[in-house]
């Protein structure tokens, strides 16, 4: 039991943080479109990243240096241009009227597409959930796994969470002026991580 806080805490530590992927997640919320298909590829990304550095096999990608710069470059071009399509949001914004999901101009399929690249062309998640977690999970020996199941079910927990809670925000942010000012702090956070990654930081 104590292995398996220890994992939820430490899982919990690193996801909780804004970000690019906990961004878009609470604007579906918002917006109550495909909440439970985001949260449910967010979810499963994490339990798969998760798994891959408890089993160890994120160690052999530190053979392979240009990888890591392939995704940090291209993660920051895509974190950049969302940013920039937020950032025209806010010039003309919908309202969001919660009881009509799905009215807005994206489809089930870019909505995927966008969740799938915010979750895997981002390398702070292979730096923080596979390399960290899965060190700190090594150090628990056999109970590794109870380690990786902790910080499972915070993963899981934060992002149905986080979907579905966003929900109590509607009042306040499915108007035009609540949707322009989440797209700008979108825009604001999406662009700066790009722009992280390409100073390195």
């Amino acid at each position: 039991m104590t292995t398996l806080l220890a994992g939820l805490g430490l899982g919990l530590s690193l996801i909780v943080a804004i970000g690019a992927q906990n961004l878009f997640v609470l604007r579906q919320g918002v917006r109550r479109e495909y909440v439970f298909t985001v949260a449910t590829i967010c979810a499963l990304s994490d339990l798969t990243l998760i798994s891959i550095g408890v089993a160890g096999l994120g160690a052999a990608t530190t053979a392979l240096p240009w990888l890591v710069e392939v995704v940090r470059w291209a993660g920051a071009a895509f974190l950049i241009g969302y940013g920039l399509l937020a950032a025209r949001r806010t010039i003309r914004p919908a309202a969001v009227t919660p009881e009509a999901p799905g009215t807005a101009s994206t489809n089930r399929f870019q909505v995927v597409v966008t969740c799938l690249a915010l979750t895997w062309l981002n390398p702070h998640v292979y730096l923080d959930t596979v390399f960290l977690l899965g060190s700190v999970a090594a150090t628990h020996g056999d109970q590794r796994w109870w380690f990786a199941l902790g910080a499972m079910i915070g993963s899981i927990s934060w992002f149905y969470g986080l979907g579905y809670g966003a929900r109590l925000l509607g009042r306040w942010l499915t108007t035009e002026w609540g949707m322009r000012l989440l797209d700008g702090f979108v825009a604001v956070v999406m662009v700066l991580l790009g722009v992280s990654l390409i100073v390195g930081r």
